[in-house]
């Protein structure tokens, strides 16, 4: 049986992640989707928070990762949120995250943003 999703999608938060002296200066916008997967059952016939992931938590953890220490890499940023996730929420079986730097500066480059996306499994 394929797993239950939850996502969170179009987190914005304001940090200042990156390999260049200005983007640690400045700082910019970073755009974070998480998708978790879980069995969501149990919370479907239960109607109770406690059987489920709580979202509120995860944007909080989400939150003070990206808002947290400066990263040269999204990688870095990306793998903190994935193993955190695993880390304190026993229910998610697994974690995608996308992190979007929108309007990076390219010389030469017109793109909307740069992003990386992670994926982890529990072990």
């Amino acid at each position: 049986m394929p797993p239950d999703t939850i996502h969170l999608e179009g987190m914005v938060f304001y940090a200042y992640h990156g390999s260049d002296l200005a983007e640690r200066k400045l700082g910019q916008r970073f755009v974070v989707d998480l998708e978790v997967q879980t069995n969501l059952r149990l919370a479907g016939t239960s109607d109770r928070l406690e059987d489920t992931v709580n979202y509120s938590h995860l944007y909080s953890l989400v939150k003070e990762i990206v808002e947290g220490p400066p990263r040269n890499l999204l990688e870095a940023v990306g793998e903190e949120i994935t193993q955190s996730i695993l880390e304190n929420f026993p229910l998610v079986e697994a974690v995608l995250v996308r992190i979007a730097k929108p309007g990076v500066a390219i010389k030469g480059s017109i793109l909307e943003a740069a992003a990386v996306a992670m994926e982890r499994h529990r072990a």
